[in-house]
């Protein structure tokens, strides 16, 4: 705009000076050209200003474009940056790639191997599970059979202790009744004992038998068919006749020759008397000679020289049971 008016003012101050000296047409040509350089001063004024409001526009433009490629400078520099990192972290992560790559393959080729090692482990776990499961099986069987064996022991325990307390009941009444029936005789050389489940009754060798000899006398056959009568009837009784010796020795050659004739003689003699005075059974009935091997009192001759009537129960029944086993 200050240019603009710089120009006209000298052309203004000429027209001035002219007008006063031109003539008329001169002046109104003069009036003309100032008209119309009025208007193209409007014009160039107007142009002017449009001129300023459009270099302003620019200016502000330039201004944001500037501030543009400064934000777009240090963008481009940072990105720059981000670029070279991320560059740096896609090589790595190819290495990576590639590293995993190789891994995969051989923990896949690994992998197969493994998988045919488990799969033949688990085979030979399968067959040994199958083997135990047999072997389970098998046990269970075995438990069964033997739980069925034990119910079955137990039966026969149970039938056992029934038996042997009958026969124990049973062996507890005959000792009253032997110990009735010999009463008399106790304490003259005559004893009665229960143990063990079996009664004894020992008599000695005077109350039977004059010295040396194997028959019976009055007063030992007395003894005998007393004790005989007790036990008749007993079926289910067992009877041991012993005959016991001291050991003063003696030889001849007529019977008895020696202490094992006698005590075999005179244990037969008792058994004989006992037989021809009751019913029992002669097979529930033996007679053994034990000579002078087996004293009762090594100090004490009179007690050694003795008849031992053994009286057991018949435990066939009971051993029957055993024997089932």
């Amino acid at each position: 705009m200050k240019k603009y008016a710089s120009l006209i003012a000298p052309f203004i101050l000429l027209i001035m000076v002219f007008s006063s000296c031109v003539p008329q047409r001169k002046h109104m040509e003069i009036a003309n050209k100032e008209k119309e350089c009025r208007s193209q001063n409007e014009k160039l004024t107007k142009e002017n200003e449009r001129l300023v409001t459009e270099n302003n526009e620019a200016l502000s433009k330039v201004e944001v474009a500037e501030r543009k490629v400064q934000a777009l400078t240090s963008d481009t520099t940072v990105l720059g940056t981000s670029l070279r990192i991320l560059r740096k972290q896609y090589d790595k992560i190819n290495a990576l790639n590639d590293e995993l790559l190789a891994k995969s393959t051989s923990l896949r080729e690994g992998t197969e191997a493994d998988k045919r090692r488990l799969m033949s482990d688990l085979e030979d776990l399968k067959k040994s599970l199958l083997a135990k499961e047999d072997a389970l099986a098998q046990l269970e069987r075995a438990l069964n059979a033997k739980e069925s064996e034990l119910e079955d022991r137990e039966q026969k325990l149970d039938e056992m202790r029934s038996m042997l307390s009958k026969k124990d009941s049973m062996m507890t009444a005959l000792r009253k009744n032997v110990s009735d029936a010999l009463l008399g005789f106790e304490g003259k050389g005559l004893t009665v004992e229960y143990k063990n489940g079996r009664i004894y009754v020992s008599m000695e060798a005077k109350l039977l038998f004059a010295t040396g000899s194997a028959e019976v006398d009055k007063k030992g056959r007395e003894v005998i068919i007393d004790l005989a009568k007790a036990v008749s009837g007993k079926d289910d009784l067992q009877i041991m006749v012993e005959g016991h010796t001291d050991t003063d020795s003696f030889s001849r050659s007529t019977f008895p020759r020696n202490n094992w004739d006698l005590s075999v003689l005179r244990a037969t003699s008792v058994v004989q008397l006992m037989l021809d005075n009751s019913d029992l059974d002669p097979v529930q009935v033996t007679a053994a000679g034990r000579g002078e091997f087996l004293p009762v009192d090594p100090d004490q001759k009179a007690k050694n020289r003795r008849i031992e009537v053994i009286l057991t129960p018949n435990l066939d029944e009971v051993l029957g049971i055993v024997g089932g086993d």
